[in-house]
């Protein structure tokens, strides 16, 4: 699987490329303790950062960078950004456009009557066939004041226009900049192809697999860590 970024020649230098999302992981999780006491527990008990699935959801896919620092001041939005003008003709200068509220209208994304931002696309992206791009909000992260909204695109044939990211500002009252590079939308590529669901009951088999496996799951620490988790290979950027 490859997933290939173009964009206007002009702009090549002046871009953020998208990253792998496990180089983007947040500092609060790095800087968070592996344990913490409980009281409920009387003890100390392992913290997120010892979840597996939730530091692998984070770092899987790609991050999509803002462009450019983002002055923010309770709903207003301002920047300076020098770039040259664009050679590609209809392509975006600005980072940031906008959604009007009656797009969302009667939708459970429905913000007060406030437009939506939308983070504009300065890369197009191209996946191999069969293979769409989900994006959504970067995983885990409730810390950004703005929510992405999830999409899915077809980009195995949609890859010469761009795929802009709206998102609902959440923090009405925020003031201060959202800097550059801070990860807009975490993306995914996913087959297209539907699964065959089959569903079945244990088996002699899997009820003796199943008490096994919840069995060393709660007598020892890290038992899906050292037995079942994946190793993942250095992927390249």
């Amino acid at each position: 699987m490859r997933m290939i970024f173009r964009c206007d020649p002009a702009l090549e230098k002046h871009l953020p490329r998208p990253v792998l999302a496990r180089s983007q992981l947040p500092d609060w999780l790095r800087k968070m303790p592996a344990k913490a006491h409980s009281d409920i527990h009387g003890r100390e008990i392992r913290t997120v950062k010892q979840c597996p699935p939730f530091v692998d959801a984070m770092a899987y896919g790609v991050m999509i960078p803002l462009p450019c620092d983002v002055k923010v001041d309770r709903g207003a939005f301002a920047w300076d950004w020098d770039i040259p003008e664009p050679v590609t003709e209809g392509h975006p200068r600005a980072p940031l456009s906008f959604h009007v509220a009656a797009q969302l209208a009667e939708t459970p994304l429905a913000s007060g009557g406030r437009a939506a931002i939308k983070f504009n696309s300065f890369w197009t992206i191209e996946l191999d066939p069969g293979w769409s791009l989900f994006s959504t909000h970067p995983v885990n992260r409730t810390d950004l004041p703005f929510r992405t909204v999830t999409g899915l695109v077809d980009s195995d044939r949609f890859f010469d226009g761009g795929i802009n990211f709206p998102a609902i500002w959440t923090d009405p009252d925020f003031v201060g900049m959202l800097s550059k590079s801070t990860p807009v939308a975490q993306c995914f590529a996913v087959p297209r192809e539907a699964p065959e669901l089959v569903f079945e009951g244990f088996d002699d088999a899997h009820q003796a697999a199943y008490s096994k496996t919840v069995a060393d799951v709660l007598a020892a620490p890290n038992v899906y860590r050292k037995h079942f988790r994946a190793r993942r290979g250095h992927l390249k950027d």
